[in-house]
């Protein structure tokens, strides 16, 4: 366990955000590289992948369930010097993970049929999206275990170990794409098919390794079966926290369906763009994830130790970082948006589209930035509903004017993006304001 509470603000977050920002960027070339090997089986393919990514994503919502309770609560309890305590969520933790995986794993086989020919603009996209997805399922609902094994290790200031463990995932998966996808050394493609079978082959793996690492070296919380008999009363503190940033993650699903439902009209080559350049700026928010990420053990362990001055000066310190680097990344997708379109496709529409939604949403990751820190220091309170009540407000401001505009003679697909990159205004004015009413509720003695 590192001790959190006392040194450095600013150094606790750089170490902590710097090896998850690495392991960040690694998972970012995987999704690079698949995104290239996949954009070689075409538009369809890339579309159908991309469209089930917003159902991955959907999923992912349901692990933040288990891992952001499992970090704020094992945070409160390092910082107030209780193992046992750390220990009883811990292990708890676990059970609930494998609860909900396979909830996932059944629920995902019952659903993948109707939902991808829903989303998708034609049966191509419908058929590829729903090979991905049934390759990748049972890699999705081992998320959970591992979602839980590394928010307990950063919940106590460790991040390395789950770093490492992702590099290695990431290299599996990296090393399967070209042999699974278009056959390299086997002459035996498997299209989008190998792409979510590499996928869940390194999710595999990295279960392995992360239960691998807990038995031989962690001594701070570690495997009781005493211990997991299911404590509902436990379960209930981890939910409580858990989910509502998973509804966070389940808004931005629904923000993410909305816009393939709107620019389904326009054909399985827009589509194709917008998931290009979505996944490319998913791989650009990575930094300032990394940064709240980092936030929310350093104030978690601050907060049970009841140093709130070092929970507000978390809070900024980390807000600032992670607007700067947003803001970065910004001029960045302004002089390059094409360059990183064109690596993944020739296609002028598909390339236009994609480049488009960059340089214009790109507007809007300053205060993305912002946002996340927001969210890190809900985790760290242990109160989540606010960082919901947020993307509420963006999700609400930004479909009704869309469909409105949708409806509308002369609707181009660039309106969808203008209306997004407004709402975040709002969503960020919404998200400070509530940091600012949670410390006086939370923090009275500061």
């Amino acid at each position: 366990m590192k001790d959190l509470t006392e040194g450095s603000i600013l150094r606790h977050i750089v170490s902590m955000a710097v090896p998850m920002m690495f392991g960040m960027l690694v998972q970012t070339l995987y999704f690079m590289v698949d995104l290239y090997f996949v954009s070689r089986l075409g538009d369809a393919s890339i579309a159908g992948v991309s469209s089930a990514g917003n159902f991955t994503l959907a999923v992912m919502a349901l692990t933040q369930v288990v891992g952001v309770g499992t970090v704020a609560l094992i945070a409160h309890a390092a910082g107030a010097k209780d193992q046992k305590s750390a220990n009883l969520i811990f292990n708890q933790s676990l059970l609930l993970a494998a609860l909900l995986g396979g909830i996932a794993l059944v629920g995902g086989y019952l659903v993948v049929g109707p939902y991808t020919r829903m989303m998708a603009a034609d049966a191509a996209t419908a058929a590829a999206g729903a090979a991905y997805l049934h390759a990748y399922i049972p890699g999705l609902a081992l998320q959970f275990s591992m979602v839980a094994l590394g928010a307990a290790l950063r919940g106590t200031g460790i991040v390395k170990p789950a770093m490492i463990v992702q590099f290695v995932t990431v290299l599996v998966n990296i090393l399967l794409a070209p042999i699974l996808i278009v056959g390299w050394g086997t002459g035996h493609p498997l299209g989008v098919f190998g792409a979510g079978l590499a996928s869940t082959v390194a999710v595999v793996v990295g279960n392995v390794l992360l239960y691998s690492y807990y038995l031989r070296l962690e001594k701070y919380v570690t495997f009781h079966p005493e211990l997991w008999q299911p404590q509902l009363s436990t379960w209930k503190r981890i939910l409580n926290i858990g989910l509502p940033s998973g509804g966070e993650f389940l808004l931005l699903f629904t923000y993410s369906a909305v816009i393939y439902t709107l620019i389904r009209d326009f054909g399985p080559t827009a589509q194709a763009g917008y998931g290009i350049g979505s996944r490319i700026m998913q791989s650009i928010f990575l930094p300032a994830m990394a940064v709240s990420f980092a936030i929310a053990p350093v104030a978690g362990q601050n907060f049970g130790a009841r140093k709130f001055s070092r929970v507000r000066e978390t809070f900024g310190t980390g807000a600032v970082l992670g607007a700067a680097l947003m803001f970065t990344l910004t001029l960045l997708c302004q002089w390059r948006a094409e360059a990183f379109v064109g690596a993944f496709t020739t296609e002028p529409v598909t390339r236009a589209v994609g480049a488009t939604f960059l340089r214009t949403i790109s507007w809007n990751f300053t205060l993305s930035g912002f946002v996340f820190a927001c969210s890190g220091i809900f985790q760290a309170l242990g109160n989540t509903w606010p960082g919901v009540w947020a993307s509420a407000t963006r999700l609400v401001t930004f479909v009704l004017p869309a469909m409105w505009l949708s409806s509308r003679p002369g609707f181009r697909i660039e309106h969808i993006w203008y209306a997004s990159v407004t709402t975040v205004f709002l969503q960020a004015a919404v998200a400070g304001w509530l940091v600012r009413r949670e410390f006086g509720r939370r923090l009275k003695s500061a």
